[in-house]
């Protein structure tokens, strides 16, 4: 290798993440080989997952950006290769370890995965505009966040992250697209165009079980599910598979609202699950004279939180009030959402603020194995 030591070529490949795994590719058996030649030029042979892997170039541009800032090299030749299937096989154990049964994760005891299930009483209130934002700003804190599109027949987070691009399948094993830090899987990645989805209760339960299963997310501080609204077969389904899984109600000020959005949250009286707050979307509209216009009324969220409070037994926070900002439409419009395009904005700080809320909520120790036997 001349003046090129095989350990600086190897330090610096351990900085190139594998895009949608979000793990070094030298720990991941992606390095087939790398050598340097005497007059500085390295050649990399890399070995992609599949032979149509999205992420090709991007894995390309960084190896090459890698090692040309390693001392004495002068050019970077990569050559990209395909796994076999022994290769394939020995990266899904790295990844779920050997032998792994088909289980969910996140419903495990020892998980310490935060999930929130994203509810609404009714459509039209912003529930998946707020999902993005909240796993987008727990990202930008540096969580590791992941999304599931559970709104099977109205998806549309993929639209309002900006993401064009479809899961790499590794045999049974499915790797979610990345945006902004944030893991996302979606049924609308797998439909062609703008084309409906007309599923009935067990297709869609098989769907959602297939999401949480099969789909790999890695180790995640917080999982966001944007479900449908009402109290439809995928709520049910979601009490089934994650029965953890706490609820978030998004409402508007509006009393019609907030009643129906009580149907959402008051569900957890039946599944015994969590509910973790209430958010009051387009709670008012900032005036050029520093005055509010409350276009929708006032309280609904407050009220709300109240009756939950009271139907569950247990204090259910008003988690914040979101105002309306054309940039929050703007962001969802443009695929950047407002709290890294616009987080000075009142509706990205509203936002960031809910968000600093769930990054701080412990998890409980029930269910969990503390390791600890009596003596």
């Amino acid at each position: 290798m001349g003046q090129i030591s095989s350990q600086a070529l190897d330090a610096a490949l351990a900085t190139v993440i594998d895009p949608e795994l979000r793990r070094p590719i030298t720990e991941l058996g992606m390095v087939e080989s790398v050598s340097a030649a005497e007059d500085g030029t390295v050649r990399l042979a890399v070995l992609l997952t599949i032979a149509g892997c999205p992420l090709r170039d991007t894995i390309t541009r960084d190896a090459t950006e890698a090692l040309s800032g390693v001392a004495g090299v002068s050019a970077v030749d990569v050559e990209l290769k395909v796994m076999t299937p022994a290769q394939r096989q020995a990266l899904r154990d790295k990844l779920r370890g050997p032998g792994a049964q088909r289980v969910i994760p996140f419903a495990q005891p020892g998980s310490l995965t935060k999930v929130y299930a994203v509810a609404s009483g009714k459509g039209g209130v912003g529930k998946s505009t707020v999902t993005v934002n909240l796993a987008c700003a727990l990202a930008a804190q540096g969580l590791r966040v992941g999304i599931v599109d559970a709104d099977v027949h109205g998806f549309s987070v993929p639209g309002l992250m900006g993401i064009t691009q479809k899961p790499t399948q590794v045999d049974d094993m499915i790797l979610p697209p990345v945006a902004f830090g944030v893991k996302v899987v979606s049924v609308g990645m797998f439909v062609v165009g703008n084309q409906p989805v007309a599923w009935r209760g067990p297709m869609l339960h098989r769907a959602l079980e297939q999401f949480l299963t099969d789909v790999y997310f890695g180790d995640l501080d917080a999982l966001f599910l944007d479900l449908p609204p009402g109290t439809g077969d995928i709520a049910i389904s979601v009490a089934q598979l994650l029965p953890t899984a706490e609820i978030i109600v998004v409402t508007t000020p509006q009393a019609a609202a907030a009643d129906v959005a009580e149907r959402a949250g008051t569900i957890a009286t039946q599944t015994g699950q969590k509910v973790a707050g209430v958010i009051e979307n387009m709670s008012f509209l900032d005036m050029p004279d520093g005055g509010r216009m409350e276009l929708f009324g006032s309280g609904g969220g407050a009220v709300l939180a109240e009756r939950l409070s009271s139907a569950v037994g247990t204090d259910v926070p008003l988690l914040g009030q979101i105002p309306l900002d054309i940039r929050l439409r703007e962001g969802g419009d443009a695929g950047k959402p407002v709290v890294l395009g616009a987080g000075e904005s009142a509706a990205g700080a509203a936002l960031i603020d809910i968000a600093a809320k769930l990054a701080t909520r412990p998890r409980g120790l029930s269910g969990m194995k503390l390791g600890i036997e009596p003596r």
